[in-house]
């Protein structure tokens, strides 16, 4: 389907030159006495190679067909990462290659949604928040909740993020996947 590079947003995936792009980042720029250029930054789906490419505002490009699907991760072995369809409980293995940083969010049991082109898995799109454990990080210090420090912290899957000095080993954050940071503790 053919859109104006106006309605172009981030996330949404293009066909160029029959090879797909995830949309990063894109933006409107003007120069005096010329057309406005839309602006946009796009990761090859394939190959994960990012370039930066400028259209007229009244070009048109071609979005892509995506269906989603719900899926379950299960584990990791010589095929990749096993995942289960909700809808059917087919046991689908995806490659690390297009898994990509989803991996350092992946628990067993975890909901993610598989995106699709041409019946092919071609990304693994995460909830915006996960809930993480923390396995470790240095001591903090008693009343340090207000100081505003932040000090490294390594979490079950091996993610390192930036936590507030008040954060303990074995307790539980929510963690950004959009941004990898920390966004709060999760009391149980």
């Amino acid at each position: 389907m053919a859109v104006g590079t106006n309605d172009v947003r981030k996330g949404e995936t293009l066909l160029i030159d029959n090879v797909l792009y995830l949309v990063l980042e894109t933006g409107l720029h003007r120069q005096q006495q010329r057309k406005a250029q839309v602006r946009m930054k796009l990761k090859n789906l394939k190959t994960g190679n990012v370039l930066e490419k400028s259209y007229s505002s009244t070009d048109s490009v071609e979005l892509a067909e995506i269906s989603f699907k719900k899926a379950q991760y299960l584990y990791k072995d010589t095929q990749g990462y096993i995942f289960m369809i909700l809808d059917n409980y087919d046991q689908l293995p995806v490659p690390e290659t297009i898994v990509g940083d989803a991996k350092d969010y992946l628990l067993e049991n975890m909901e993610a949604d598989l995106q699709f082109y041409d019946d092919e898995v071609i990304a693994v799109r995460l909830p915006v928040h996960v809930v993480l454990a923390v396995t470790y990080t240095e001591p903090g210090f008693k009343g340090d909740t207000q100081s505003g420090g932040t000090k490294p912290a390594t979490l079950e899957t091996g993610l390192r993020v930036n936590v507030p000095l008040f954060i303990q080993i074995g307790e539980k954050l929510r963690i950004d996947t959009r941004t990898n940071t920390y966004v709060e503790r999760v009391k149980e």
